[in-house]
């Protein structure tokens, strides 16, 4: 048992080893000279490890640094040096006592472990790649997925000479300040610029951060099995919608130039921050370098006065819009002072006031926020105010053999434009930029480039203006058409448009060859060829001019159409200018050739067509006939299975009705129409010479559903007993004869019959409100006895349709409790008051002949029970 226990404590105390603790870092090196072997260059290597101050993870003071030196070609392992811990450890925090309004301030402190030592490495072609492997990160990680466990490879690059053929790199280093203060939902900014010993160019970008090792194998290079032969660089697993791209979401971006980190932050956590700053010599890339850092987003809140806009010029206008770039719901009063000298009126209350300057010059504003418990914040800005300043640019040049101009434009009111800084966006080097005012610049290819110039003023205006430039493969030269007519006793202008030198051949039958717009006269059809020239770069384009020794036309064939209508005509030429008459029968413009002619009568049309002084004639006529009448009267409701008479008048020869299928006499303008449901009947008419349009009309013939009359089934009472009947099927009713009925304009009427009466067959005549009946009867026979049950004394259960049921008959019943059939041992075999009554079986199986008891039991109308029982013989 001791054993177990010293095993178990040691188990944990190897873990609590590798507890997570890493909080990020940067592993950079610097060219100190020549290696002290032939072809060899030596570095020195730093690895800056940043700890969590409150981890209880593995110490720096005991970390092992051992640095994987990889071939970048083929990442397989070359050599590896362990570095040295320079100490005192620092420990860098933020102090939370120099914010103002500060609530739920974060612990934000790291340790910061610097491991050094050089390294010779030999002149190479791909250069080398070098890592440093560790686990764990700080666990809870708000941007990545798989919990705990998480390592980190570190990572930079020394070029080789296929890269940098000529001199020496040491790699950037970013500056330490990573303690700024980061609240949740709010605006921050966090420098990750970085510094180069040799000046190179420097661009920032979030790129994705590198897994490293795991608890098995928590540091690869101080382990017994050491560090793999073969590099593998494996991205952290994001958690969506974070990336290596946007690690802190949509709302954050890094700028491009400087390496700051600005936008809102994302709700409190921690979150994995890569940044590669990428090295560029003589508009080249030269190398990639990394800092991974866990930045801690806290659940704070600060009311801060931070006035905006920044310090600087405003050029827009006298008005400004001013805000707090501090949003916290803290703040509960601001006091604004827009700095006008000797003025009382230039201040304000407002969160997000609007001030209009009365001039230009220098202001400087101060902002007071007021917070809970009295806590006060003030902030100051300095804008200079000089309106009018407006930013330009053109770009003069086509093709990419030749270098583009750029050309200022821009102008200011106050002060003078006196700085430039052009990108010309070629994404192929960062060599496109210049200073100068008007710069020339070449491109390497086709393409569309976005061109942005930085322009500022002596007043500190600046602003920035985006406009595209296109570089083709040949000078822009366009033709505004490429194939024209002309007659042969005409001279043609032609036009190209470019810049540049013109020459046009063939070089017969043309003037002002070596212009844009030549004069063309050729006898036969000829293509002119147009070829411009611009600083080297060529282009042509062809111009096919057709020749005519004289035109015709054909207006078309004489034609009839409707009165009202009109017709576009189409004449057959190839004339270019056309002018028809009359004028006033043409819808629109009658100098085209296709005009829409609408006469309202018969009209001769005439044209005349020109091509040049080249001219011919013709004319068509238009003949107007009257278009077809037709009328059917108004629409009309009928019952059901009635008929209604239809009245059509037509001017035109045919006429038709449609639908015939309910239709008597449908060949005729007066037919019979007797259809069972709402119907539109449509007349047509039409001739088939003249007007051939067809004229149509409708009537709507509205049937009212049929009334399904019902006076109730026959039925027996005795002599003074009261019936109430129950006719339905609609909402008017009229009942005869009104023997004994005490309301024969009621669908439920009483009737009572004395004994005088063997039966009354009473006929019910059913409607509604819109005339439509339908009449039913019920007979109603009367027993001269009093109220009974009777029951047959035979029956023949042979399924041949005639008594093939036994069943009670009651007379002047209320109801009937039971109906019970016994046989001869006394088993019920039947007991039912519904139905058809007994089919002479019993489970399913036919009864042998002979006789049954039965027994029935119900209620007289009176209130009284009335008992019968009694036999009956089954017949077979």
């Amino acid at each position: 048992m001791k054993k177990l226990l010293v095993f178990v404590i040691t188990i944990f105390s190897f873990l609590s080893t590798f507890a997570s603790h890493i909080a990020g870092g940067e592993l950079y090196y610097e060219y100190i000279g020549t290696g002290s072997a032939p072809n060899t260059n030596r570095y020195r290597l730093t690895m800056r490890l940043f700890r969590d101050c409150h981890s209880v993870g593995q110490a720096i003071e005991d970390e092992r640094v051992v640095i994987g030196i990889y071939r970048t070609n083929q990442l397989s392992l070359y050599t590896k040096v362990e570095l040295t811990l320079e100490r005192p450890v620092p420990r860098i925090e933020l102090n939370t006592d120099a914010i103002p309004c500060l609530v739920n301030a974060p612990e934000v402190c790291f340790q910061i472990g610097v491991f050094t030592g050089t390294v010779d490495l030999p002149t190479s072609t791909d250069g080398f790649t070098l890592t440093w492997v560790r686990c764990c990160r700080i666990e809870s990680i708000a941007n990545l997925a798989g919990g705990a466990g998480i390592g980190g490879t570190f990572v930079t690059k020394i070029p080789g000479v296929s890269v940098l053929a000529s001199g020496h790199n040491s790699s950037p280093e970013f500056a330490i300040k990573d303690t700024a203060l980061v609240c949740q939902n709010k605006n921050f900014v966090l420098d990750f610029g970085a510094g180069d010993p040799d000046g190179d160019v420097l661009t920032y970008s979030f790129c994705d951060a590198y897994r490293g090792g795991n608890s098995n194998n928590p540091n690869p290079g101080s382990s017994s099995a050491g560090l793999p032969q073969s590099l593998s660089l494996v991205s952290l697993p994001y958690n969506a919608p974070f990336s290596g791209e946007s690690p802190l979401g949509s709302a954050v971006s890094i700028n491009s130039s400087t390496g700051k980190i600005t936008g809102i932050a994302p709700t409190a956590g921690r979150y994995v921050i890569n940044v590669c700053v990428t090295e560029w010599r003589n508009g080249v890339a030269i190398n990639e370098h990394r800092k991974d850092f866990i930045l801690q987003v806290g659940d704070c809140d600060y009311a801060a006065a931070t006035p905006v806009p920044l310090s600087g010029a405003y050029c827009k206008d006298f008005k400004v819009e001013f805000s707090n770039n501090s949003t916290s719901s803290m703040i509960q009063e601001y006091r604004w002072d827009f700095g006008v000298a000797e003025s009382t009126t230039d201040t304000s209350t407002q969160p997000a006031p609007v001030f209009t300057y009365p001039d230009t010059g220098a202001y400087k504003i101060r902002l007071i926020v007021r917070a809970a418990a009295g806590c006060v914040d003030t902030g100051y800005t300095t804008l200079g105010v000089y309106p009018g300043f407006k930013p330009d640019f053109d770009i003069v040049g086509s093709c990419f053999q030749s270098p583009f101009t750029f050309k200022d434009k821009s102008a200011a009111n106050y002060g003078v434009v006196n700085g430039w800084s052009w990108n010309f966006g070629d994404l192929s080097t960062f060599g496109d930029t210049s200073r100068l005012q008007n710069p020339n610049y070449k491109y390497a290819d086709t393409g569309r480039r976005n061109v942005s110039l930085i322009v500022t003023t002596s007043k500190g205006c600046k602003e920035t203006i985006t406009k595209v430039a296109i570089a083709n493969d040949k000078p822009y030269l366009v033709v505004p058409f490429k194939d024209t007519l002309i007659c042969s006793i005409d001279t043609l202008q032609l036009k190209a448009v470019g810049t540049g030198t013109f020459s046009w051949q063939p070089a017969n039958n043309i003037m002002n060859a070596n212009t844009a717009t030549p004069l063309v006269y050729p006898k036969d059809t000829a293509t002119y060829v147009v070829t411009l020239t611009e600083k080297g770069c060529v282009a042509s384009e062809s111009v096919k001019v057709n020749v005519l020794k004289f035109i015709t036309i054909n207006a078309g064939a004489d034609t009839t159409i409707c009165s009202s209508d009109s017709i576009r005509l189409n004449p057959a030429s190839h004339a270019l200018q056309y002018q028809w008459t009359p004028a006033s029968e043409i819808s629109g413009n009658p100098n085209i050739k296709n005009v829409i002619a609408k006469p309202a009568s018969t009209t001769t049309y005439s044209v005349i067509a020109n091509l040049g002084k080249c001219e011919a004639r013709d004319e068509i006529i238009i003949t107007v006939a009257p278009s077809p009448t037709v009328s059917v009267g108004a629409d009309a409701t009928i019952c059901y299975g009635k008929q209604t008479q239809l009245t059509g008048i037509a001017t035109g020869k045919f006429f038709r009705w449609t639908p015939a299928n309910s239709l008597i006499n449908e060949t005729t303008l007066t037919p019979t129409a007797s259809p069972i449901h709402t119907t539109l009947y449509v007349l047509s008419t039409f001739d088939t010479a003249g007007c051939t349009k067809i004229a149509r009309d409708t009537v709507a013939i509205t049937v009212i559903p049929r009334v399904k009359a019902f006076a109730g089934n026959d039925t027996i009472i005795v002599a003074n007993q009261p019936l109430q009947l129950n006719a339905g099927g609609g909402s008017v009713y009229s009942w005869s004869p009104s023997i004994g009925m005490n309301n024969a304009s009621i669908a439920n009427p009483v009737i009572v019959l004395s004994s005088s009466y063997d039966s009354v067959v009473y006929r019910v005549k059913v409607g509604e409100p819109g005339g439509c009946y339908e009449e039913d009867d019920i007979k109603v026979k009367l027993f001269k006895t009093g109220p009974d049950i009777f029951v047959p004394t035979a029956f023949t259960p042979n399924k041949d349709g005639k008594n093939d049921f036994l069943r009670p008959i009651s007379v002047g019943m209320k109801n009937i409790n039971f109906f019970k059939v016994y046989n001869r041992w006394g088993q019920v075999i039947y007991d039912s008051v519904i139905g058809m009554g007994w089919d002479g079986t019993f489970g399913g199986k036919d009864q042998a002949p002979g006789t049954y008891v039965f027994m029935a039991e119900g209620v007289d109308y009176l209130g009284k029970t009335v008992l019968k029982k009694g036999t009956v013989v089954l017949i077979k």
